[in-house]
């Protein structure tokens, strides 16, 4: 299971959490092993059933106001009910300074207290932000991830099959490469898959007879981006005259990527295919087919109609034919 520590959010440098540690130390390293925060809320008039394992919970102005106007006796005994329901820590919003009843007892049973200027609404967007791309699981796949027109497009193939120069070509033409060579997936609730490249490769492509080069120094910062939802593989193929390859579009494939079933396209190669525009095109059939518009679906349909048509149309002839050898 992927876990991170209540530690973590004080290192946290690319998201804003804007955190400082309100108590002691000694509970830094508590797991926060759920990617969802809850806000203390009803929890606070005793109902700790309804506290989730291994979330953060937020104490608000709301919920600092109504935990106000306890006695000190019973605010430690709610500190001590939340406590006891396996929490890695608080977070008090709006700079609120928490009663000393909530550091004493969260000191004692080594539960970190932090706290942020930002309000709670603000500061929930950034730390599930933040807990949804470390804690979501992960994986990395060979292929290339190019952002054509808005959608993400992995190219997938054996090696040698063209993937990196095809990628090369429709960024000549304006697209947006995220990865070559080695893909960083990982998975975010409930079904998306985002993509991006590793550190030491990010912004460079290997094209065989040129070496390693740096597109983001070649073409500008506009011909690169950090990460990318992948919407379509495109599996290369090398071009098999005993195969029968799809000619209409209506065949519906998938690509498993961490359980998510993402559309996928088999595409064979060969010399005198300008591949970059085909997978330009597919990609442009892909984001019509997510508006609603299937060429091949309704090419098919006006077909079927025709065809019934011409059926009737026959049966009627028939039925002519019919009556005049009777008369």
């Amino acid at each position: 299971m992927i876990q991170l520590t209540a530690g973590d959010l004080l290192k946290e440098t690319q998201i804003a959490l804007d955190v400082k540690l309100l108590s002691d130390d000694s509970g830094l390293n508590n797991r926060i092993t759920k990617y969802r925060i809850q806000k203390s809320g009803l929890v606070l008039t005793g109902l700790y059933h309804n506290i989730h394992h291994g979330r953060i919970q937020i104490f608000g102005q709301n919920e600092f106001d109504f935990f106000s106007t306890l006695d000190k006796a019973r605010q430690k005994v709610v500190i001590e009910g939340i406590i006891s329901q396996n929490i890695p820590c608080f977070v008090f919003s709006r700079n609120i300074i928490p009663p000393d009843t909530v550091i004493e007892v969260a000191n004692k049973h080594s539960i970190p207290v932090f706290g942020t200027s930002q309000v709670s609404s603000t500061f929930i967007i950034n730390v599930t932000n933040f807990l949804e791309t470390n804690l979501t699981a992960s994986t990395s796949l060979h292929g290339v991830l190019i952002d054509v027109l808005s959608a993400g497009v992995l190219i997938t193939g054996k090696s040698g099959v063209g993937k990196s120069e095809c990628a090369l070509e429709l960024i000549l033409k304006g697209h947006r490469l995220v990865a070559d060579d080695i893909v960083e997936v990982k998975k975010s609730y409930p079904s998306t898959i985002w993509g991006s490249c590793s550190p030491v490769t990010k912004h460079h492509m290997e094209i065989r007879g040129l070496g390693i080069i740096n597109v983001a120094e070649l073409f500008g910062v506009n011909a690169v981006r950090e990460r990318k939802k992948i919407d379509l593989v495109i599996e290369l193929v090398n071009w098999d005259g005993n195969v029968e390859y799809d000619r209409l579009g209506l065949e519906r494939k998938t690509y498993s990527i961490m359980e998510v079933e993402i559309p996928l396209m088999t595409i064979p190669v060969s010399q005198g295919r300008n591949m970059a525009a085909i997978i330009e095109v597919a990609a442009r059939n892909h984001i019509l087919r997510e508006r609603g518009i299937d060429s091949a679906l309704s090419f098919r349909e006006k077909l079927d109609a025709r065809l019934i048509r011409e059926r009737l149309q026959g049966s009627k002839l028939t039925g002519n034919n019919i009556d005049e050898n009777k008369k």
